[in-house]
């Protein structure tokens, strides 16, 4: 990377990321570092390689938020083909099986997605990262196991159909359906395309998706790569960051420098983890109240770090 200087300052933020098909999340990050010529840059939360959309990371000192982050609910929009499964549960995989699928009439697949909405138990695709026995699922899946991962709970709490089109493929017509998915972390979209395919006795993979929002991340906050390259800045600075990201209290410049020194305040009734910002907004630290203390999980600006 050089000895040339990094483009951001110590104290770092946020990147919200547009991300392209066919790159990995590492791939992202990579990318990254090199448009910032900084090493410290990670990502909170992964995306599937043919996946597209909002992908976060966290640029120097920042880093240490990405653990904290709230990035329990996920929105994406995703075109699912009926008439045809594959090993991967998206258009990536080995086909399966084909069936024509045109005779599934609106209200069946309606009743299908019906069954798949609300609190469920999903059975994660086999190609998913997901450690068995301390290897990933998807490694063991290409090296030929016979991968059985067990139901979880996840929630989905929209999944509406947008359009239907009818496809003919040669000798069989497939259905492809746009759909929009608001859904717990750790719903696999594709694991949707499969369910519904296999309820409506005709097969089902995942052929395009896109993630519109994780957290309180929105396509709005993201930027592409060639953008990026354009502008290698951060989309939020560290403050800006900690303003939309978490809940936050304002602090007093007494306060702020008890903070600096790791020391915990007085709790005021907040939940889990929010920011403690000065009147001019600035992040103090980071802090999470239980008894009689707010203390801090994370100081933002500690005294002889940032002076």
């Amino acid at each position: 990377m050089g000895r040339e200087p990094a483009l951001v300052d110590a104290l770092g933020g946020l990147l919200v990321v547009d991300k392209d098909g066919g790159m990995t999340s590492h791939d992202v990050v990579s990318r990254c570092r090199k448009l910032l010529r900084t090493r410290k840059i990670g990502h909170a939360g992964t995306l599937d390689p043919m996946a597209t959309g909002v992908l976060v990371l966290g640029v120097e000192r920042a880093t240490k938020m990405l653990g904290l982050l709230t990035l329990t609910t996920k929105a994406y929009s995703a075109t699912i083909r009926l008439g045809q499964a594959t090993v991967t549960d998206d258009a990536e995989g080995e086909v399966l099986s084909t069936a024509p699928a045109s005779h599934v009439t609106d209200a069946e697949i309606a009743s299908g997605i019906a069954t798949l909405t609300g609190d469920i138990q999903q059975v994660p695709a086999t190609v998913s990262a997901i450690k068995v026995d301390g290897e990933r699922a998807y490694a063991r899946a290409r090296a030929g196991e016979d991968v059985q991962l067990a139901a979880r709970p996840v929630t989905v709490s929209r999944f509406e159909v947008l359009a239907r089109r009818d496809i003919e493929a040669g000798a069989t017509t497939f259905v492809d359906l746009d759909v929009e998915v608001e859904c717990s972390s750790g719903t696999y979209i594709r694991a949707l395309a499969r369910d519904l395919g296999e309820s409506l006795g005709v097969g089902g993979h995942l052929t395009a998706l896109r993630r519109t929002r994780v957290g309180p991340f929105t396509l709005e906050h993201a930027r592409t790569l060639d953008a990026l390259a354009q502008d290698p800045t951060l989309n939020l600075d560290i403050d800006s960051a900690a303003r939309l990201a978490f809940p936050h209290r304002s602090i007093t410049g007494e306060e702020a420098e008890s903070l600096r020194d790791g020391r915990w305040l007085d709790p005021i009734g907040l939940r889990g983890v929010h920011a403690a910002l000065t009147e001019d907004g600035k992040a103090i630290a980071l802090l999470e109240e239980k008894g009689k203390r707010s203390s801090p999980v994370l100081v933002v600006r500690p005294r002889g770090l940032f002076d």
